[in-house]
C-alpha cells in the first residue's frame, strides 16, 4: 500500500498514473479521476494536459515522477518503441509495489518481450489491448482485454471498473490481449474489404450502394448465428457435413469470382477465399461443414 492510504476507501480508489496523453491516454485518465482514483499524468508536452488538471488531475514534472504516484501505472503512448523509452527513464526503485499497465499498440510478441523486461525490474505486469475508440471509455460499450499477472488484475480489479462496459482479463500470457486484439481485428478487416466488394458487384451492374446495404444486415445476422456452433465444432476438431458440404461452398465462391471478372473488379480476395477452400477440400474435407477450411488457413500454401 502507498503512504497515505489507511482505509477501505483508500484501498479501493488506489492512485493511478497515465503515461502519454494523446486522445487514448486522455479517455483514460479522464475516466479514473471521474471515478474517485487519485489521478497523475505526464506527456512529454504539457498542453494536453491543461483540461485533465482543471478537472483534478495532477501533473507530474517527470515520467519518474508520476511513476512514484501510482498504485496502478497505465502506459499509453503509439507503441511498443515509444512505451520502452518513456520507461527505460525511470528507475527500478520507482517500480517497486506497482503493477504496470501498457495498453500501447502491439502484437502478442512484443507483449511478451515487455513482461519480461517487467519481470527482470521486478515489476508486476500487464499488457491491454481497447477495442473502441476513445469517446467509448468508462460507457457501455467499452471492451478492453487484459492479460498477464493474474494478481496484478485482481488488486484492480476495482479500479478498472472505471473504464466501464467489459474489462476482461484473458490469460496469465502477456501476449493475449494483443493475441485477442489482432483476431478480431482479422475478422473485421477481411469483412469490411469483403463489404466493399460486395457493393462493387451490386453497383456494377446499377444497383446504388444505399439500396443494397440494408439487406447485408441478414448476412451480418447469420455469422452471428453460426459462431458459436462454428467454434464448437473448431474446438472438438469435428465437421460434420449436414445439409451444407464444403463442395457446394467452392462452386458458389466460382460464381462469384466469374461474376466479379465479368464485370471487370478484382477478384484477389475471392481467389484467396476459393485457394483455402480447395486446400481444405484436398486435405480430405470435401463432404465436411464449411468449418473445415481452417484446416487451409492452417495449412497454407508454401511460398518462396
Amino acid at each position: 500500500m502507498l503512504p497515505g492510504m489507511t482505509n477501505e476507501t483508500d484501498i479501493r480508489k488506489l492512485p493511478v498514473t497515465v503515461l502519454g496523453l494523446g486522445p487514448m491516454g486522455r479517455a483514460l485518465a479522464g475516466a479514473f479521476s471521474r471515478a474517485g482514483h487519485p489521478t497523475t499524468v505526464w506527456n512529454r508536452s504539457r498542453g494536453k494536459a491543461d483540461d485533465l488538471v482543471a478537472a483534478g488531475a495532477r501533473w507530474a514534472d517527470t515520467a519518474a515522477e508520476a511513476v512514484r504516484a501510482g498504485d496502478l501505472v497505465v502506459v499509453s503512448v503509439a507503441d511498443y518503441e515509444a512505451a520502452q523509452s518513456v520507461l527505460d527513464t525511470v528507475d527500478t526503485a520507482d517500480f517497486e509495489g506497482r503493477v504496470l499497465l501498457n495498453v500501447s499498440t502491439s502484437t502478442a510478441e512484443r507483449s511478451r518481450t515487455a513482461a519480461a523486461w517487467a519481470v527482470k525490474q521486478g515489476v508486476d505486469y500487464l499488457d491491454g489491448a481497447i477495442m473502441i475508440g476513445p469517446n467509448f471509455i468508462a460507457g457501455p460499450d467499452s471492451l478492453v482485454f487484459l492479460s498477464g499477472s493474474p494478481d496484478a488484475y485482481d488488486r484492480h480489479r476495482v479500479t478498472f471498473e472505471a473504464l466501464g462496459g467489459r474489462v476482461v482479463h484473458v490469460g496469465e500470457d502477456p501476449g493475449f490481449a494483443a493475441l485477442y486484439d489482432m483476431s478480431l481485428l482479422d475478422f473485421f478487416w477481411t469483412s469490411m474489404s469483403g463489404m466493399m466488394h460486395s457493393f462493387a458487384l451490386a453497383e456494377a451492374d446499377g444497383v446504388k450502394a444505399r439500396d443494397f446495404a440494408p439487406y447485408l444486415k441478414v448476412m451480418l445476422d447469420t455469422v452471428e448465428l453460426l459462431a458459436a456452433d462454428t467454434a464448437r465444432e473448431i474446438d472438438e476438431g469435428a465437421y460434420p457435413g449436414g445439409g451444407e458440404l464444403l463442395t457446394m461452398r467452392c462452386s458458389t465462391v466460382d460464381d462469384i469470382i466469374e461474376a466479379a471478372r465479368l464485370r471487370g473488379l478484382d477478384t484477389s480476395v475471392l481467389r484467396a477465399v476459393s485457394s483455402v477452400e480447395r486446400r481444405a477440400r484436398a486435405l480430405g474435407h470435401a463432404d465436411a461443414s464449411y468449418t473445415a477450411t481452417v484446416e487451409g488457413v492452417r495449412r497454407p500454401e508454401p511460398t518462396d
